[in-house]
């Protein structure tokens, strides 16, 4: 019997809703193809999302399966292209420009379907933070990827430093390095940026910021601290909400604004020779149960969040390396699987894009019983989602739609015993970072930020 007959429902009409729900706010009329080509921009995305949901070995045979599941779900009557190097050839083309349209109607939806997590203390927030991904060690990798080379002063630096096993391992493969902004609410990803194994992640978040919404907060690690990343932060409308260690220093009774107990000042000795003004900040210290926890703000108001909204908040940032372990354990994307260096960062945009958009789904599925983000279950998503793609052609089974095994993808509720104390393999042994040196002001400072600020006053 076809598949076309309409008494029959097919696993495939699963995927193909799934799709359409997702990908339906995107604006296709920005890509053109040529008129010769099979794919169309539409079912070129759908097939680079289904190519990323495969759990086929092999790129290529992925790309085998996703083919003949496009040709059954929208009917082809024209064959598409059937070879992988016409299919990446295609992709490594168009990928920027399909990738950042899905990312626009997938935060269109996050901010329609999951309204009643879309905010945490009354603010929008994300969380920034970067990780490295495993690359097959080859030539193009090795080019495009590898860390750059240091000077002999830092070369013998390293030497005399102590490395574990895992970390001589790391540094003798190259890696690719990912940025992620990821929205707290959801539990989703916002945006990301890809480099070398060197690459700045302050410099991923500055490219990052103009895709947030206005008023947005920025919870990020003492990695993230700088007055430049953070001045760039506040002056773009976002909020800032930052640990910070042992190599910052703040300043007190800078008398710039009517200061509180928490009031400091981010103003480095060379930013003030720039006659650049102070930061105004404020400071929150929690402890989490070792050892004593530095917090720097912009939200200066405690009647707009107070210090224990700041450490909720900042605890809510833990979220970001579990996403993380999602990606790269539950997913599969620990060690990307494309041997040249343009078509990994093709496996990974789609990734992450497909990840996204299966959460999403997932997410508008379980909020209909009333089930917390926070207790989607990321296996048993991929499990249900996998299952309509090996078994597309099966007619559905009442109880075992997609939607159905989505609504039960959720994390059982016993409570599981703390790790913390076992001795992984690859677990970091990283010292925490100390407290920042934090003085009063003197007087010269005084009277040169009082100067910088009638300036600025009268420019304005």
């Amino acid at each position: 019997m076809s598949h076309q007959d309409s008494r029959i429902s097919w696993n495939a009409d699963c995927l193909k809703q799934a799709l359409r729900w997702l990908l339906a706010g995107v604006q296709w009329s920005t890509v053109k193809f040529r008129d010769d080509c099979t794919y169309t921009p539409r079912l070129l995305a759908c097939t680079a999302m289904l190519w990323a949901w495969s759990d086929e070995l092999t790129l290529v045979d992925r790309f085998h399966a996703v083919r003949r599941i496009i040709q059954f779900l929208f009917s082809l009557q024209q064959e598409l292209a059937g070879t992988y190097q016409a299919f990446i050839k295609l992709l490594r083309r168009w990928t920027p420009q399909l990738v950042a349209a899905v990312q626009t109607a997938l935060r269109q939806r996050m901010h329609q379907a999951l309204g009643d997590c879309w905010e945490v203390c009354g603010l929008v927030m994300f969380g920034v933070d970067g990780s490295r991904l495993e690359l097959p060690r080859t030539r193009s990798h090795e080019a495009a990827y590898s860390a750059a080379r240091r000077g002999s002063k830092a070369r013998k630096r390293r030497r005399k430093k102590r490395r574990c096993r895992c970390h001589t391992k790391k540094a003798n493969s190259p890696q690719m390095w990912l940025t992620t902004m990821w929205h707290a609410g959801s539990g989703l990803p916002w945006d990301w940026r890809t480099g070398p194994a060197d690459s700045s992640e302050r410099a991923h978040l500055l490219q990052m910021l103009p895709a947030l919404p206005q008023r947005a907060l920025v919870a990020a690690d003492a990695g993230f601290v700088g007055y430049q990343y953070a001045k760039a932060v506040v002056d773009s409308g976002r909020e800032l909400l930052v640990r910070v260690g042992a190599n910052v220093r703040l300043l007190r009774k800078l008398g710039c604004v009517r200061e509180s107990a928490g009031t400091v000042y981010l103003w480095p000795d060379q930013q003030a020779k720039k006659n650049q003004l102070p930061l105004i900040l404020r400071l929150v210290v929690a402890h989490n149960g070792k050892h004593p926890v530095y917090l720097v703000t912009s939200v200066l108001s405690e009647s707009r969040l107070s210090d224990a909204q700041v450490i909720e908040l900042y605890g809510r940032r833990w979220g970001i390396e579990v996403f993380y372990r999602h990606l790269k354990q539950t997913f599969g994307r620990r060690k990307l699987r494309s041997t040249n260096a343009d078509n990994a960062r093709i496996e990974i945009e789609w990734s992450l894009a497909g990840l996204w958009a299966m959460a999403l789904y997932a997410l508008v599925e379980t909020n209909k019983q009333g089930i917390p983000p926070r207790r989607l279950s990321i296996a048993q998503m991929l499990r249900a989602f996998r299952r309509m793609l090996r078994d597309y052609r099966h007619p559905q089974q009442r109880g075992h739609r997609l939607c159905d095994l989505l609504r039960n993808a959720v994390i059982d509720s016993y409570v599981r015993k703390n790790k913390t104390s076992r001795d992984y393999p690859r677990k970091k042994q990283e010292s925490p970072p100390g407290a920042p040196t934090i003085t009063n002001a003197k007087k010269q400072q005084i009277q040169r930020a009082k100067q910088l600020t009638a300036s600025n006053t009268q420019k304005g």
